[in-house]
């Protein structure tokens, strides 16, 4: 069983005060930054267990009253059609998925703003398509010599030519579908406009890492670092913060290397900065609710071995880059970890071995690991999954809870009918199947009812999954790891 290493009530209770005290400090109005997922943040509650994905929404909550949401959205990415890659949806309608999502649970969207705006014909057609669903919309454009002109930037010329965005709350918190989405530049062309009309308003940003509060190497804050590998971010103790306060802390090079020209911005807008380091500007208190560091050293540790897989599938996919892959390998060189110490690996790679065939390897709550095999009738993930099932609900193995009377029928469709070369079926096709059986077999319903205990279990595959496979396995929170290679030699992979 996972230890639980980070106490999830403390921190939202912590990050609520703090943001509160940080809208004080500057009296009317606080726009702060929001980085990373408001939504569904897999990877802080899979490096920081005990973490909720839905915590920062719930922190919002404890806020509600006085908060409202403004998301930013580049025009450039409308134009491009940008993707989220872990959704597969394009920025604008995450855009649309977002303000659903915030509204759905109580909370006020105010406005979008698009920015970088120079007349692009999507961003157009977006921007109407919101006016139409009663939306309201802003536009900002890009500054010549930005970010280092801070004289144009911070002028009538620069910032001035913004839209104003109007908001009725103390907390305006900025966020946006993905990274370069203008989140920043948002904030403080509003700072601008605010000082202007003599408003006292001031910025914030809120990134859950790296975490300032734990050493630059701790594995948690490493983990991050393998996951913006393809970003190339990298931790570094923050010179400004170590200069003006004598304590050592962590940040990272993108915060760090804009830190001068922010900290000169906020001076020219507000007459001084109420920063002395970028550190400062942070409001984030994850450090402080890490309740057992050894259960987040171990959780962070796996995390970095399951980028590292997906790097290298990702080079083999033709999506990722090697230096990725290399830059993971030094993350897990400098903490001396490797892929035996993700004990799936070596399961599966010695069931494949003895079969000859595709396998995958599951570790169950309790340290046993269950494999499963390529058949003429499942694929080898979703044999592993029925055997899953069977030793979580104590069902003897030799029973059969999809017998081939049921299977095939289901092959025979998906071959002859639906024109699939490959008759195995899928994870998603075998949960159908199981849950048919299931209204009528109390076998097949005591198996089906140990799905909740998959959450978080760790697995891997000799093989790249089917796309289908992969979305299944993550929807039941699996962990998967794959190896880079493909189970044939084909050149197009569905």
């Amino acid at each position: 069983m996972k230890k639980i290493g980070f106490d999830n009530d403390k921190y939202i209770r912590l990050q609520s005060q703090n943001i509160m005290n940080r809208i004080s400090m500057f009296g009317d109005k606080l726009y702060m930054e929001f980085g990373g997922k408001l939504f569904d943040d897999f990877h802080a509650s899979r490096v920081l267990p005990g973490f909720h994905p839905d915590s920062k929404v719930r922190m919002l909550l404890e806020l509600k009253d006085d908060a409202e949401i403004v998301i930013a959205i580049n025009a450039d990415a409308i134009e491009k059609n940008k993707r989220r890659g872990d959704l597969g949806i394009t920025y604008d309608l995450d855009t649309l998925r977002l303000i659903d999502a915030f509204r759905d649970i109580g909370l006020y969207v105010g406005s979008v703003v698009i920015t970088r705006f120079t007349g692009q014909p999507l961003a157009v057609a977006f921007e109407k398509r919101l006016n139409n669903l009663g939306i309201k919309t802003y536009r900002h454009y890009p500054i010549a010599e930005y970010p280092s002109n801070i004289s144009l930037i911070a002028s009538d010329e620069g910032f001035g030519k913004n839209d104003y965005i109007e908001t009725k709350r103390k907390l305006v918190v900025v966020t946006a579908p993905g990274p370069g989405s203008g989140k920043m530049a948002t904030c403080l062309s509003q700072l601008y406009h605010e000082h202007k009309r003599g408003i006292q308003a001031g910025y914030a940003k809120f990134e859950t890492f790296p975490i300032w509060s734990i050493p630059l190497k701790h594995p948690v804050n490493v983990a991050y670092e393998a996951a913006t590998a393809d970003l190339n971010d990298v931790n570094m103790i923050d010179p400004f913060h170590l200069e003006a306060y004598g304590e050592t802390t962590v940040n990272y090079n993108r915060d760090i290397e804009i830190f001068p020209v922010l900290n000169a911005m906020m001076e020219k807008i507000l007459g001084e900065s109420p920063y002395k380091s970028p550190t400062d500007m942070g409001v984030n208190m994850a450090g402080f609710a890490i309740c057992d560091d050894q259960a987040c050293i171990d959780a962070s540790n796996q995390e970095i071995i399951r980028r590292y897989y997906t790097a290298m599938c990702n080079v083999r996919q033709g999506l990722g880059d090697q230096s990725e892959v290399s830059k993971i390998e030094l993350l897990m060189n400098q903490l001396k970890i490797s892929v035996e110490d993700r004990l799936v690996v070596s399961a599966a790679n010695k069931k494949a071995e003895e079969t000859g065939s595709p396998a995958t390897a599951l570790e169950l709550p309790n340290g046993k690991i269950i494999t499963g095999r390529t058949s003429s009738l499942l694929g080898s993930s979703s044999s592993m999954l029925l055997n899953a099932l069977k030793e979580l609900a104590g069902i003897p193995d030799e029973v059969k809870l999809l017998s081939p009377t049921i299977i095939e029928p289901i092959q025979r469709m998906k071959t002859g009918v639906l024109g699939n070369h490959n008759p195995r079926l899928h994870i998603d096709e075998v949960l159908i199947a199981l849950s048919i059986c299931a209204a009528t077999n109390d076998v097949a319903k005591l198996a089906l009812d140990q799905l909740e205990q998959l959450k978080g279990l760790e697995a891997h595959s000799t093989v790249i999954l089917a796309r289908v496979d992969e979305q299944t396995f993550r929807k039941l929170g699996v962990n998967m790891t794959n190896e880079p290679k493909y189970q044939t030699k084909k050149l197009y992979h569905s």
